[in-house]
């Protein structure tokens, strides 16, 4: 199925909203009394310097963003914070499996997109870049360690798929 920019820019910018919102989590339960703590702020400040340029691309092509952010802002909240309850490796886990699937989605759009949107495809190639350096962060800083990681990294990464179908469209 082929994506409009639209839902894109929608779907884009919801997730790096909802990544935010994971990252608030996770440091709301184990503030930065872990080692990982300090990682955590690090890729949050990452994700809300993605959200703030897409928010502008948002503005400046006219496109709504989801309806669902008060949703997203809760979800996101409450799955940071019940990983990061479970234990810093699961709080890893989560971000291992949603740094995955995100690499995944941007991953399709460049390839979508080609050449034809340069402004776009250069923030999505820039931001899975930075995606992948927290997959590879989350991993080695123990996620695979995780308490039942198969069934917790694969429950997350479906969550997010469904994230993602439902806000390219509402």
């Amino acid at each position: 199925m082929t994506e409009t920019r639209e839902a894109m820019l929608r779907v884009n910018q919801a997730g790096e909203f909802g990544a935010i919102r994971i990252y608030a989590g996770q440091l709301a339960v184990m503030g930065d009394r872990t080692a990982i703590s300090g990682e955590i702020a690090t890729m949050a400040q990452q994700e809300a310097a993605h959200r703030e340029r897409f928010d502008a691309l948002l503005v400046k092509r006219g496109v709504r963003p989801t309806v669902l952010q008060p949703l997203w802002s809760a979800a996101g909240f409450a799955l940071g914070a019940a990983t990061a309850l479970i234990g810093p490796e699961a709080a890893m886990a989560c971000t291992a499996a949603i740094e995955t699937e995100i690499d995944r989605h941007y991953t399709e759009q460049l390839e979508q997109l080609g050449e034809d949107d340069p402004e776009l495809a250069g923030m999505i190639r820039e931001f899975r870049d930075d995606e992948r350096e927290h997959r590879d962060t989350a991993l080695a800083s123990g996620a695979e360690k995780a308490p039942a990681y198969p069934l917790l990294f694969n429950a997350i990464r479906m969550g997010c798929r469904v994230a993602i179908a439902v806000s390219k469209r509402i």
